[in-house]
């Protein structure tokens, strides 16, 4: 699990293909590598990875071909920059909110532009997913926990402040560009809830014929 704060920002240095599946080197210099184990988990671009190899620059790991073709990383290539988080342990301060670091989805930059010091983003996310994204809630873009300001159907506006500018890889956003959208995972479990048993036969989740048909009729 992770906070989505970012710690640092790396960069991809090497990539080794076999197959379908991939292996990246991420060198940081500012993230703490030496409190990382073989086997600890970093998200990268919010992608929770594994730690298999740490040269003492960064870390190697594998990323699946199931991950490469549903999240940014297969589009990565070297010298890309990449947001950094460890994993949360007990002492972790929860500055953000809980983030799986299993992508929902890949979203797309449609507008960028000042807003007095901040930058304003709007986001056109999966249709699948508009129903998890609400006003003032959270979500994990990139790996970075952000408050949503505005929805309207599937695309949702962010603004991103200067520090978080500071810290993060969305300071060289631009229009046109993919990011890894992760919706909150509160909205998941309550949608499960909500549903029930109906949760595996409804797969657009809760509709307005869902709730027709199980007496909601609005009047």
């Amino acid at each position: 699990m992770f906070t989505g704060i970012i710690q640092a920002i790396g960069q991809i240095v090497h990539r080794n293909s076999t197959g379908k599946d991939a292996r990246l080197h991420v060198q940081t210099n500012t993230l703490d590598i030496k409190t990382v184990q073989l086997g600890d988990s970093i998200a990268v671009n919010g992608v929770c990875l594994t730690a298999v190899t740490l040269p003492g620059d960064g870390f190697w790991a594998d990323v699946s071909g199931e991950t490469l073709a549903h999240t940014t990383l297969g589009e990565l290539s070297q010298s890309s920059p990449v947001n950094l988080e460890k994993a949360l342990t007990p002492q972790t301060h929860l500055g953000g909110h809980i983030v799986s670091g299993h992508v929902d989805g890949v979203g797309t930059v449609t507008q960028s532009y000042d807003d007095g010091r901040s930058i304003r983003l709007h986001i056109q996310a999966p249709n699948d997913l508009a129903k998890y994204i609400a006003q003032k809630g959270s979500i994990c873009v990139d790996g970075i926990s952000l408050t949503v300001n505005t929805v309207q159907g599937a695309e949702f506006t962010l603004n991103i402040v200067p520090h978080t500018l500071n810290m993060t890889t969305l300071a060289k956003v631009k229009v046109g560009q993919r990011v890894n959208l992760e919706v909150d995972i509160i909205a998941r479990y309550l949608e499960r809830l909500l549903l029930g048993e109906e949760a595996a036969k409804v797969s657009g989740g809760i509709s307005e014929d869902f709730l027709r048909q199980h007496g909601f009729s609005g009047r």
